[in-house]
């Protein structure tokens, strides 16, 4: 994450989409924040989330097992999705690049 000034204020490990579920890439917006999210796909919980655009994907915990392993979302491990959460709101602008 960076500030207005383009300094680096927060990074974290992530795993994203594996093959079939690439995350997508591009400039989105945080339409949604939910604390406590269960995935109405999936069946799962996903603390901490984040929809981007309205869309189906965004940032949430999730298992970080060093490679990606999500069906198009950005799993972060608790404590970084905890922070990010803590340090976004909903408007903001998120850029999603290689």
């Amino acid at each position: 994450m960076y500030d207005a000034d383009g300094e680096e204020i927060f990074s974290s490990r992530v795993s994203s989409g594996k093959s079939g579920y690439r995350t997508r890439q591009g400039v989105f917006v945080i339409t949604d924040k939910h604390r406590h999210h269960n995935s109405s796909i999936y069946g799962s919980s996903m603390p901490f989330f984040q929809r981007l655009s309205c869309s189906d994907f965004g940032f949430h915990y999730g298992n970080v097992p060093g490679y990606p392993a999500s069906h198009g979302c950005i799993r972060m491990p608790w404590s970084s999705a905890q922070t990010l959460f803590s340090m976004t709101k909903v408007g903001d602008k998120v850029t999603i690049k290689p």
